[in-house]
């Protein structure tokens, strides 16, 4: 039989030389190390408004970029939460390191610790939190949430919202230009949803705040926003040598995303016990925030009953706990 009716593969062929791109070394894997992980120094803009953007824009970029979805709520908070931690040593490194099914528990503690001071604050931030609470979270989203939070660290969120002096941590706010980032133009366009600039509010606040300002006196804003215009009231305050805490503020919106971003905010930028934030509609009849008021008185007595229940269940487990002590041994008795 001829060659010729031979499948290819039986007919005898010359050995070939090997390509020339196979003489070369294959590159070099770009994988991340498998070790600790550790923060990034990111060289942050000397304007604190600039970083915040700044920090915004690597937010957005990582949400979508992993394929977070459209619940702009989950990177909102997530930021939110962040901001709420103080920037500790050794901190930021620890929680990079953490993979993303421990994350939803890091920030359910992190506003458990928060809801014991100011359980009105937190839970009318709930929006921002709720989604740490799912038993059955989406992993994709929970891959997103880790990129969001690499993201933020990495951009000097804890070094903008987490010093212990409350005055450099209330120099910007974080949560208004990612809010804004994540809002779709036509929804900021049927929802009249515009934040004021931080140099306009510093320049109101510098405008109508003047030394005359005395202790007791009320700040009312009707479309609170994030609380940019508080958080430069605050400031105004702090440099003549007032306490915010001596005030009483009274902020109200009609949106829960950026009512719960102003509660958020009024922990971070320490505005006192006497802060309260609605969300509500400001032309509807409210005689003096009673609304706001009673939702409020509402939330620390239900405080108070959970943490009544819970001091109840630790005295009955010390009392087992020592009734099984003061018992006979049950060996038996030779």
């Amino acid at each position: 039989m001829s060659d010729d009716f031979l499948p290819r593969a039986a007919v005898p062929t010359a050995a070939r030389p090997a390509p020339s791109w196979a003489k070369k070394t294959p590159p070099k894997s770009k994988a991340r190390p498998t070790g600790k992980i550790t923060a990034r120094r990111f060289a942050a803009p000397r304007d604190p408004h600039e970083h915040a953007r700044k920090i915004a824009e690597n937010v957005l970029g990582a949400w979508y970029q992993s394929f977070g979805g459209s619940s702009i709520e989950v990177p909102l908070g997530t930021v939110a939460g962040l901001s709420l931690v103080r920037n500790l040593p050794g901190l930021a490194d620890w929680v990079l390191n953490l993979a993303p099914e421990q994350l939803p528990q890091l920030f359910k503690e992190i506003y458990l610790g928060h809801w014991l001071n100011r359980p009105d604050l937190i839970n009318r931030a709930v929006r921002l939190h709720d989604w740490a609470w799912n038993p059955e979270p989406d992993k994709q989203q929970l891959r997103a949430v880790h990129a969001v939070t690499r993201a933020a660290i990495n951009t000097g969120l804890m070094d903008l919202t987490g010093h212990e002096d409350v005055w450099r941590r209330s120099e910007a706010d974080v949560l208004s230009p990612l809010l804004t980032g994540l809002r779709h133009k036509s929804d900021k366009k049927w929802r009249g949803e515009y934040h004021t600039p931080a140099c306009i509010t510093d320049l109101m606040a510098n405008m109508t705040v003047d030394k005359d300002a005395q202790p007791g006196m009320s700040f009312h804003e009707p479309a609170v926003g994030s609380g940019t215009m508080f958080r430069s009231i605050a400031a105004r305050l702090r440099d003549l040598g007032l306490d915010p805490h001596d005030f009483r503020w009274y902020g109200n919106d009609i949106d829960s995303l950026s009512a719960g971003c102003a509660a958020v905010n009024a922990i971070i930028w320490d505005l006192g016990p006497r802060c309260l934030i609605g969300c509500a509609d400001s032309l509807a009849p409210d005689d003096d925030y009673a609304k706001t008021r009673a939702e409020a008185l509402e939330a620390f007595e239900e405080r108070d009953r959970h943490l009544g229940a819970a001091h109840t269940l630790v005295a009955v487990r010390r009392a087992f706990d020592l009734v099984d002590e003061l018992m006979p041994s049950k060996e038996a008795v030779a």
